[in-house]
């Protein structure tokens, strides 16, 4: 059996870990050209039914707390002039530590071993041979042929028009992300109201998201709900024309900006999204079940990785079988999480930022 990974992403790792451990050779294929390409995202609240077993399965759950953030765990809601609603502080008794992507991404590939990963290897397309093989071209001109593809390349996966003619559809909100760094000496009225952790700052349809990383790096995700078109072609510092009379304190998260803002549009795949068995190929994280963030993306695809490195393990001669079996226990997971409460209209939605004040101090 030759397993081929598309994307280096933590599920895509998490899988590689798993399948290493047990003496399963593998590839993983990245377009990136380096580890270091670009920031990998902000925190991540790694969650005890999901993400934390994965990294167990990974046999990197020691190293996982080595990178846990003391105190993340605070959390505090505001309105547009900065008056807070709802604050929760890091008491040391959360089940969900926060660790940094990044930190995280690079314990994962420090556990593989050298090579396994192939830096700056686009895939453009992928078409089937027959009998479960599959041949995946690269944009450099060569192809790999392999008997196990799985596509671990995120949102717009070059490998699940194989399985599926699903495509991710825009959700209504785009994001501006910035990041101020030193914040406590530099932007110190920022840093003030962030706080210790995480930062609602809502009103309906937009708010300013922000956390505290290490270093007193605060990073904030403003968001709007506006058409996919919206920003096209134009300086994204204009974002902060929609945010006029709120707080000072709040909109420096967006003006003090110390890298260029990047604009980002939120996309999803349809709920319950789910294929027919193909022989030789399945998808993972958000190839399979794009949402829009709610806290679950990283950790779900990093169980996906955990749970089908072990199918692939306890059937090692049945690759149909495991494929089987991890895709079943795969699309009821993540239609039971498309099921949950939005979170978006919670965050968003006309009571905010009152009802987002509600469900963090579990008041009716």
């Amino acid at each position: 059996m030759t397993v081929t990974i598309i994307g280096a992403g933590l599920g895509g790792l998490v899988l590689a870990r798993v399948l290493h451990r047990r003496g399963i050779p593998v590839t993983v294929y990245e377009a990136e050209p380096s580890p270091a390409a670009r920031r990998q995202g902000g925190m991540l609240d790694i969650h005890p039914w999901n993400g934390q077993p994965a990294l167990e399965a990974a046999g990197l759950i020691e190293g996982f707390r080595e990178l846990v953030l003391p105190g993340r765990e605070s959390y505090r809601v505001v309105d547009r002039n900065g008056t807070v609603l709802a604050d929760r502080p890091d008491d040391g008794t959360g089940e969900r530590p926060e660790v940094q992507r990044g930190e995280l991404r690079r314990l994962l590939l420090d556990s593989l071993p050298h090579g396994s990963v192939q830096w700056g290897r686009k895939v453009t397309g992928v078409r089937a041979l027959g009998s479960g093989c599959h041949e995946v071209s690269l944009a450099d001109g060569t192809n790999v042929v392999t008997s196990l593809l799985v596509g671990a390349d995120g949102a717009w996966s070059r490998v699940r028009p194989v399985l599926s003619d699903a495509r991710p559809s825009y959700v209504g909100f785009t994001v501006v992300e910035t990041f101020l760094f030193d914040a406590d000496t530099r932007h110190p009225a920022a840093a003030k109201v962030v706080g210790a952790g995480s930062l609602f700052a809502l009103a309906p349809g937009k708010g300013i998201l922000a956390h505290r990383e290490s270093g007193g790096t605060l990073h904030a995700y403003t968001q709007l709900r506006k058409p996919s078109d919206w920003l096209d072609g134009t300086d994204p510092v204009r974002v902060i024309e929609e945010f006029a009379g709120w707080a000072p304190e709040l909109t420096a998260l967006i003006t003090d900006s110390d890298v260029p803002p990047v604009v980002r549009r939120l996309f999803t795949l349809p709920a319950g999204h789910r294929w027919d068995r193909v022989p030789g190929v399945t998808l993972l994280g958000d190839a399979a079940h794009l949402m829009p963030p709610n806290g679950e993306g990283a950790n779900l695809a990093m169980l996906d990785g955990a749970e089908l490195g072990q199918a692939l393990t306890a059937h090692p001669d049945d690759v149909e079988t495991a494929l089987a079996e991890y895709e079943e226990a795969m699309f009821e997971r993540a239609a039971a999480e498309a099921d949950d409460e939005d979170i978006y209209a919670v965050m968003f939605g006309d009571d905010a930022p009152r009802s987002m004040a509600a469900l963090l101090t579990g008041a009716e």
